[in-house]
């Protein structure tokens, strides 16, 4: 193999590896399906065959108009906007909450940290049981825990009530954080998705970075209380979105077979037939099913009639059911354990570190942003304190605007100098850009408040830091997708696990900033990102070796197949 990636001579095609160079090449799925029977995309994807293959009927999510994807999306998307915001809006005014709640900074801190673990927890939880009972419920138990939490947090008076608003609050965020990404994938064709994940990513980070930017105004002005106040606004109007606009999203898919369709009347009563449908393999069974009239003559009925009622479209009112049935076939535990196996495939296990300790460094900074800058030599107000979240702001709009087309580029270009062939790995260089602007947001951070530099200098290496995190999210989620596309769910819930590692440090960071200074706890912070990050290159070595593995293994094929 070029480019040093070694290759694997055990299987014939490894798992995420893709022939890109053949037109004729058919997903392995579609082999023995002629072409004609295949579904094309429209407009400038004519040529493209669609995957999955939709069904015919009108209440399958890939057959529902573009108006009412959309939407979705940004009904979700903009939840988890909000859901990003929560979680460090109250940073730049902790010195003033902490007083009003008659607390110290490290268990105002810690609050924070709390909040962090239930969401990693919850994910074990909440991901699982949208795969099961599917995603809608999911939805609406989770947006009605923040609405509720959120009255909750701007009415509660005492400590203890608070931490427990926060608490139960993590697992009403679980859900914007990763199902989303798993409602994209039942809404959207492979060549459309990569785009909407970038589109609920931005929202997701951008909430993060800017969620103190607006509530330093609020905090400053009318109370911390009213961050939860605004919050509880848009939950409650966001909750309406979702009752009335988002609808099951999760469809029993069956594999694609060639149907045959009956000539009825005309048919002969060998039942021979003439033509051939793209169908499901439940319908094949359904047309081997007949029924006798009293005289004992088998009347050839094909089931038409219920396949047909079958499919009628669902009202408006039938599509907002709470509850639509079961959609794994998987016994109930199973979807439960199987992202505590993923993390230990390679590739995952990288993602892990890689995603986790980014964006656990990140949220440290929102955590001792507001002890730095309201003391000397800065000064801050509650409101200047949030307008360093602008910083990060545009940084993370910029990074998400370069980082999906140049990874896509990269892709291409690299795939063509390897004669067609595609491999994931292919996505990891980008990683080179996570490395250069985290080494000099993590280190410029620490060194630019110790030496007590202009503020220009810290808020500046807080943002690269921020656009590091873009970059590494969009190779860590690229890389994975690709690798592992039938299990996308588990791996992003094993992956968010690193919730676990954030609330590990931001419960004790204030005081071991306190203890040894910003230079030195920036920069074991920044030795520790550059050694997860170099991680990349044995990756990139042994990354189809990996994958090889994983694929190879009866016993994983067998447990993370959903039909066993």
């Amino acid at each position: 193999m070029p480019f040093g990636i070694l290759d694997c001579k055990k299987m014939e095609v490894v798992p995420g590896t893709a022939f890109m160079s053949d037109q004729d090449d058919l997903p392995p799925e579609f082999a023995y399906i002629p072409r004609d029977q295949l579904k094309h995309g429209t407009g400038r994807y004519k040529n493209v065959i669609l995957v999955p293959q939709p069904s015919d009927s009108p209440n399958d999510p890939l057959n529902w108009p573009q108006w009412r994807k959309e939407l979705i999306l940004l009904i979700t998307s903009l939840s988890a906007a909000v859901v990003g915001a929560y979680g460090p809006m109250l940073s730049p005014g902790f010195v003033e909450i902490a007083h009003n709640l008659d607390i110290t900074l490290d268990v105002l801190a810690q609050s924070t940290a709390w909040l962090i673990l239930c969401i990693g927890l919850g994910l074990f939880i909440t991901n699982p049981l949208a795969k099961i009972i599917g995603r809608r419920p999911v939805y609406l138990v989770a947006i009605l825990i923040m609405f509720i939490t959120c009255i909750w947090g701007a009415a509660v008076k005492e400590y203890d009530s608070f931490l427990a608003s926060r608490i139960i609050a993590g697992i009403g965020m679980a859900p914007y954080e990763v199902l989303v990404q798993c409602t994209i994938g039942d809404l959207y064709f492979v060549h459309e998705r990569a785009t909407r994940i970038a589109v609920w990513n931005l929202f997701l980070l951008t909430g993060i970075s800017g969620g103190a930017l607006v509530a330093g105004y609020i905090i400053e002005r009318e109370g911390y209380q009213w961050t939860f106040g605004v919050c509880a606004i848009l939950f409650g109007v966001l909750g309406l979105g979702v009752i009335f606009a988002v609808p099951e999203t999760a469809y029993r898919r069956d594999a694609v077979v060639p149907v045959p369709v009956s000539k009825g009347k005309e048919e002969t009563e060998e039942g021979s037939v003439r033509k051939m449908r793209l169908g499901r393999e439940h319908e094949v069974q359904l047309q081997h099913v007949s029924t006798f009239t009293e005289g004992g003559h088998g009347s050839n009925v094909t089931e038409q009639a219920r396949l047909e009622a079958a499919e009628r479209k669902h009202t408006y009112w039938e599509s907002l059911r709470v509850y639509t049935g079961r959609y794994s076939r998987a016994p109930g535990w199973k979807p439960f354990v199987r992202p505590v196996v993923l993390l230990f495939y390679p590739a995952v296990f990288w993602g892990f570190l890689v995603y986790g300790t980014v964006i656990t460094w990140i949220v440290v900074f929102s955590v001792v942003n507001a002890v730095i800058f309201v003391n000397p030599p800065y000064n801050f107000t509650i409101s200047q304190t949030g307008l360093i979240s602008l910083s990060p702001f545009i940084l993370t709009i910029i990074g998400e605007l370069i980082s999906g087309p140049l990874n896509d580029w990269i892709c291409i270009y690299l795939t063509k100098k390897n004669r067609g062939i595609y491999e994931p790995e292919f996505r990891l260089p980008l990683m080179a850009v996570s490395l250069i602007t985290g080494v000099v947001g993590f280190f410029g951070f620490g060194a630019s408040v110790e030496y007590q530099t202009h503020w220009s200098g810290p808020v500046l290496c807080f943002g690269l830091a921020n656009m590091s995190l873009v970059f590494a999210a969009t190779c860590v989620f690229g890389y994975i997708v690709d690798s592992y596309r039938e299990l996308n769910e588990e791996a992003f819930v094993a992956i968010n696990t690193r919730n676990l590692l954030t609330f590990g440090l931001t419960y004790f960071v204030n005081g071991w900033l306190q203890q040894q200074g910003p230079l030195v706890v920036f920069c074991i912070l920044g030795a520790l990102f550059v050694f997860v990050t170099l991680l990349t290159i044995p990756l990139w070595i042994f990354g189809k070796k990996f994958r090889s593995f994983t694929g190879r293994n009866r016993w994983l094929q067998r447990f993370m197949n959903d039909n066993e």
